[in-house]
């Protein structure tokens, strides 16, 4: 089997070996790099499957670095970060990042997650060893494949992130049905809520912003107040 190879990206020298320590007990490769610059020419040079990325870090920090990985690849982000403010976790999330982890972290936490983002991934990845028969949904003016990955918003091919796919997944499966944050939470992440965060809200965001949602007036998904999110038929 292929070996999974994870992008440790951290200028704090101590914390990226410690990371390596936790990813290869696991059976993962880790690869390291102290700076942005690095981590972004590793990106292009190996295989990366996701990439364990620090916030504060000289010249260009890890929130440019992760816009710079968007324009180009979908593979799993997720932030490791001593910021813990909710703004500092909203900012990371925006920028295209899967999950926020803060520091200092629980390592068996981090390695579910990690665990979790690949499964994701992999899940979507139209390469897999195994494919499933292909799974189209078609709700008016949107088409999405779950075998490739691929959605198109009024003929256009728009690109989203594994977490972003899986929401608007979720919500097309079951057209009309309204969810609240915590239901998106719970079956996207496969974890409980245990308090309240802005999460499935700033995804839901950014998914909005790649549909051009906030300018149609046949919003292709609908806020119910109060309650939570669904896309009609």
């Amino acid at each position: 089997m292929e070996q999974t190879n994870i992008l440790v990206v951290d200028d704090e020298k101590e914390i990226a070996d410690l990371l390596e320590l936790y990813l290869v007990s696991d059976g993962f490769r880790a690869l390291k790099a102290y700076d942005a610059h690095t981590g972004l020419r590793m990106m292009k040079e190996e295989k990366i499957d996701l990439v364990l990325l620090d916030i504060m870090m000289p010249q260009i920090d890890g929130l440019e670095m992760c816009r710079r990985i968007r324009e180009e690849n979908n593979v799993p982000v997720i932030m490791v970060s001593a910021k813990t403010q909710d703004l500092d976790k909203i900012v990371g999330l925006t920028t295209g990042a899967d999950d926020y982890v803060t520091k200092p972290f629980n390592p068996l936490e981090l390695m579910a997650r990690v665990k979790s983002q690949l499964r994701r991934y992999r899940d979507l990845n139209p390469a897999r060893e195994q494919k499933k028969e292909a799974q189209v949904i078609e709700l008016r003016n949107l088409i999405i494949n779950r075998e490739t990955h691929q959605v198109f918003v009024d003929g256009e091919s728009i690109k989203l992130t594994p977490i972003e796919f899986d929401i608007l997944h979720l919500l097309a499966s079951n057209p009309g049905k309204v969810f609240s944050t915590d239901e998106i939470f719970e079956q996207v992440w496969h974890e409980k809520v245990y308090e309240a965060n802005n999460t499935v809200m700033v995804h839901i965001r950014r998914l909005r912003g790649k549909m051009k949602d906030d300018s149609r007036t046949d919003k292709i998904i609908t806020t119910v107040w109060g309650v939570g999110y669904k896309i009609d038929k």
